[in-house]
Parts: structure tokens; sequence; C-alpha cells
């Protein structure tokens, strides 16, 4: 009995042991498992060592690192652009990088598109500034942020100059000096003065910080907005499509007069013969000689605008003579500056040729200043509506920053 007893014991022992081990199949189910986590495990780990050794380390597009050796060329630059502010009397000025996108985005017309928008913060949408003046283009100004300024402040008269970054959300060209994030350098009178003494005076300006720059010969377009919308009235444009139209001619120093008529008709439609009529104008630039004969034109000398543009123009070419500069300024129909704001006299330098020691190839960088007359501006942010009369210009720091480095690359002791 004590045998039977004791291998009855050992046969549940058995049993129990039977049961408690797994079937070989739940082994192999087990054994998968674990192979398909461990290779998933694996397989991320690669994922994400084969991304981090594809990360290219590089600065935003637009945007670009200086070295110590470009910062010296940049500060001479700059100390020559400040050096000629100070000396016409403007004092230091500055405001902050970004503002309330309202105050931005009514004010750039088709340009608003080019604000760069950050998230909200604490209750307020706000964008980087666009320029400086409101925050400017080059061929945009710098005059929203300067405006708003006054009008917070209650100011009817400043004499300012403004250097700082600004921001513009376009597609990039490194290589003629247009950036998404770039330093540009205003100059902006605001009160009432005799006609056109401030607007000469700001040509004045331009003329010599180009000539102490040493870029080569240079030219200054002007024209004038009233011109302009008085070209367009009498040609039968819609009042409507004033603005549209202007936009596309901004568009001829970089486009054809062909490719520029083409946006007109078929894409902000314009009457072929009315944009048949815009070119007659558009292609002509000149002297003051240029400006009597629009006077004597049997269209534009009916419409009120454009004579008083001309009369201004004429006022400011007398001033230019005085100054020694007239040489260097074309009155120019073609000239448009897009921006909305402006209301008076506008103006562009370009460089008329590369620098001889630039061997290498043309560099083609656009205008190198920029500015206009603004009279609307400040009565945009005052609540009483109040008008400040401002003009003012803006340097590119960058594109002559980036003839200088073409420059360099020839003769690297020509700075």
């Amino acid at each position: 009995m004590p045998q039977l007893g004791l291998l009855h014991l050992r046969a549940w022992a058995a049993l129990l042991g039977q049961l408690r081990r797994p079937s070989r199949a739940v082994c192999v189910r087990t054994v998968h498992s674990h192979s398909q986590v461990t290779k998933a495990v694996l397989t991320s780990q690669l994922k994400l060592h084969q991304e981090k050794s594809n990360f290219i380390i590089k600065t935003p597009k637009g945007t670009r690192d200086l070295s110590p050796q470009q910062m010296v060329v940049r500060e001479k630059i700059l100390d020559t652009v400040v050096s000629c502010f100070k000396r016409h009397g403007a004092k230091g000025f500055d405001t902050p990088a970004f503002e309330l996108k309202e105050v931005l985005t009514e004010k750039y017309g088709e340009n608003s598109g080019l604000i760069y928008d950050l998230k909200d913060q604490g209750g307020e949408l706000l964008s980087l500034r666009y320029d400086l003046t409101c925050p400017s283009s080059l061929t945009y100004l710098c005059e929203v942020p300067f405006a708003r300024y006054l009008a917070m402040n209650k100011l009817k008269k400043m004499k300012r100059y403004h250097v700082g970054k600004v921001w513009r959300r376009e597609s990039p060209t490194i290589v003629q000096g247009r950036y998404r994030e770039f330093c540009q350098c205003d100059f902006d009178i605001a009160g009432h003065f005799d006609p056109m003494i401030p607007d000469a005076e700001c040509l004045k300006i331009v003329c010599e910080i180009l000539s102490a720059l040493q870029l080569g010969d240079f030219l200054i377009k002007v024209n004038d907005r009233r011109i302009l919308d008085g070209m367009f009235a009498v040609c039968g444009v819609p009042e409507s499509k004033f603005h549209a139209i202007c936009s596309s001619i901004d568009k001829l120093d970089k486009m054809s007069w062909k490719d520029v008529r083409h946006e007109m008709v078929a894409m902000k439609g314009l009457a072929p013969e009315v944009a048949d009529q815009i070119g007659d104008y558009v292609q002509c630039h000149g002297g003051v000689s240029l400006v009597e004969q629009m006077f004597q034109d049997p269209r534009l000398s009916e419409n009120k605008q454009a004579l008083e543009g001309l009369g201004d123009l004429k006022l400011l070419f007398e001033y230019l003579t005085l100054f020694g500069i007239a040489e260097k300024i074309s009155f120019d129909l073609s000239l448009a500056r897009g921006l909305d704001y402006y209301t008076g006299v506008i103006y562009e330098a370009v460089l008329l040729q590369n620098p001889p020691q630039a061997e290498e190839g043309p560099l083609n960088v656009g205008s190198v200043a920029a500015g206009g007359r603004y009279d609307g501006l400040v009565g945009m942010f005052d609540p009483k509506g109040h008008k400040v009369p401002c003009v003012g210009l803006s340097i590119g720091i960058e594109r002559i920053f980036s003839i200088v480095e073409h420059r360099m690359k020839v003769d690297p002791d020509v700075w």
C-alpha cells in the first residue's frame, strides 16, 4: 500500500508538470512574437539613425551667416550710410521687430502676402515687420512702423534714420542680394515744409551715399503717383483697376513690355487698346525737358492730378539743379512702385553698369535705393485722421553688400 501511494503521488506530479509546460505551438508563437517586436525596434532605431545621418546643418532658406571678415565690410558700408544720415540732421530711431498684424496687412496692398505672420500671442495677432517705415521693400519702403509711431505719439515733425532687420516671405535670389531676412537702412522726414525741399534732400542723400560707396555709375529714376493715376485715367483704365495696373507696371524693370501688357490684358481684364495707350507713355524717360513735354500732352494736360504731379516734378528739378545732381536724375514714366500708400514723388536708384573690376560676368541686383512721398499714411493710424506729410528713402544694404563681395572676389584689396 505505501508503495502504491507513492506511485500515485508521482503520477499526479508528472501530470501537473505536463499541464504547466506550454505546448510547442504556444512556444513557437511566443518566440515569433518576440522576434517581430525585436525587428520593429531595430528597424525604428535604424530609421532614426539614417534620418540623423541625413540631417544637414544649414541656415534657413533666404538667410545667411556673416563671418567676422564679412562684418568688417558690412560695418564699413553701414558707417558710410549712417554718417550721411547724421550729416543731414537725422536722429536714430527703432521699433519692435513685430507689429500687430492689422497694422501691416492693410497698408501693403498685394504685397501683404509677403508678410510673415506669428501665432496668437497673448490674444494678439502679430506679424514680423515687412519694412521699417510702416515697418518697407527695396522696391518697397520702410514707412509703416514709423507712421504708426508718429500717430501714437502725436508727433508732427521728425527727421529720423532707422537701421534694422526686416523679413519678406518671398522666393529669395541670394546671388542678387534678395533675402527673406535682410538689413534695411531708412531715412525719413515728417512735417510741413516748403514744397519739394524734403524730396530733393532725400535724392541728394541717395546721391551722396552711392557716390561715397563707389559702386559705379548710377541713375535715379523719378515719377509721381499722381502722374501715374492721371495717365491711367486719360488712357481709360477703370478706377477700380488703378492699383492692379500700377502693380503690373511696377514689374517693367524685370519683365518686357510685351509680358506686362499680357498680364494687364489676360490676367487683369484691361482692354487691349487701353494697354496700348499706357505703353505709349511708360516707354518715355528723360530729364526736365520730358516734364515740359508732358505739360503739352493733349491728354495729360487735361487731368488735374497729372498737372499737380508735373508741377511738383518741375520744381523738384529746379532744386536738383541747385544741388548739382540733376544729371543723375531721370523722369521715368514706367516707375510705379507697387505700395498703395505713396501719394506723390517716387524714386528708385539703379546701377548703370557693373564696376570695371567685376570681370566674372554681370551681377544684376536691381535697385539699390528707393523711396517716395506718403502724405496719408500717418492719418490712417491717427484716430482723428490728422495727416502728417512724410517722405523717405531706403538703402538696399544687402544688395550693395552683394556688389562689394562680387568686386572683392576679383580684387580683395578693393575694400
